[in-house]
């Protein structure tokens, strides 16, 4: 008996949540004060972005091009080979 009760409030709370939230989701009010802060954000956005600070480029020629020559030789390994001069 005791766990029904208990199981009831909880299905009643988690109603009552549910209604309310979709309430206050849907009132005139909460539509109003979206739709203000929507229209000005572009406002804000323009008001930060003439404060930030411009930074001056100092990345120019830092590139080093090395030019690769094949002329080395290189020893070539194989693994079988390797393992038969060991013997």
């Amino acid at each position: 008996m005791f766990k029904e009760i208990k199981n009831l409030i909880f299905i009643f709370i988690i109603c009552l949540f549910i209604f309310l939230t979709g309430k206050y989701y849907f009132s005139d009010t909460n539509k109003k004060n979206s739709y203000r802060s929507l229209s000005t954000i572009d406002e804000k956005i323009n008001a930060y972005s003439k404060r930030l600070p411009l930074l001056e480029d100092n990345t120019k020629n830092i590139i080093e091009y090395v030019e690769q020559t094949n002329n080395k030789k290189k020893k070539k390994f194989n693994f079988w080979e390797l393992l038969e001069s060991n013997d």
